[in-house]
């Protein structure tokens, strides 16, 4: 009878320990959307769109996204959309850049589509929406990352970078705390005309370390789609 028992709580087991793991990477991807305002109002334009024209926008975005300079949907296209969807178009704007952002974080932290799914969900997509985005995804995902990999930079390259630092005067007339900065200045070269541009940036201690760290997250999506 103990034997008997104790093969039964097995499958118990194992359910906990995958639950354990779905957290784990759920953990490790908890950046990968923010709750933003603008997010907010798009949840909220997405889940009163007709689910079965849905996957329709899903389709168009996902063949198109890989593109820098072409537009998913022309002007005229975007009109009949917003007569379809019943939305005006600013909406219609908002509702397009989202769905973009949410498949190029996808594609950029090769995001597993149950991950997907769970971190849509907690940005209250309604569930219906929410399948839609992990099947278009799941069926489109390979063949996006290789042309995002593909796809040609922009023709301005970063050729040089100098810096110094640099210690300025507080404001105010009673302070005479020196406050540091750091002067950044990068030489960018056009590779079709081959001219030389140089960009000057000024960075306080505070915004140098959150640049830092945006660089940082930029690192690791490259190294993810590479």
């Amino acid at each position: 009878m103990q034997e008997e028992g104790a093969r039964s709580n097995l499958p118990v087991q194992k359910n906990t320990k995958v639950r354990i793991e779905n957290h784990i990477t759920s953990f490790k991807m908890a950046t990968m959307f923010t709750a933003s305002a603008s997010i907010k109002r798009a949840v909220t334009l997405i889940n009163g769109l007709d689910v079965n024209k849905f996957p329709l926008l899903l389709s168009r975005i996902l063949q198109k996204l890989h593109l820098k300079e072409e537009r998913t949907f022309s002007e005229e296209e975007e009109e009949k959309l917003q007569g379809a969807l019943d939305v005006s178009s600013n909406e219609l704007e908002l509702i397009l850049e989202t769905l973009e952002f949410i498949l190029q974080q996808a594609a950029y932290h090769t995001a597993k589509p149950a991950v997907l799914g769970e971190q849509l969900r907690q940005l209250e997509l309604q569930e219906d929406k929410v399948n839609k985005i992990v099947e278009a995804w799941t069926n489109g995902a390979r063949d996006l990352v290789q042309k995002l990999k593909e796809r040609t930079v922009h023709s301005k390259q970063l050729d040089s970078v100098n810096w110094r630092l640099n210690l300025q005067m507080a404001q105010g007339s009673q302070s005479k705390m020196k406050l540091p900065n750091a002067l950044f200045q990068l030489g960018v070269k056009d590779e079709d005309s081959g001219k030389m541009e140089n960009i000057k940036l000024e960075f306080t201690h505070d915004e140098l370390y959150q640049f830092y760290n945006q660089l940082e997250t930029i690192q690791k999506q490259l190294d993810n789609i590479s």
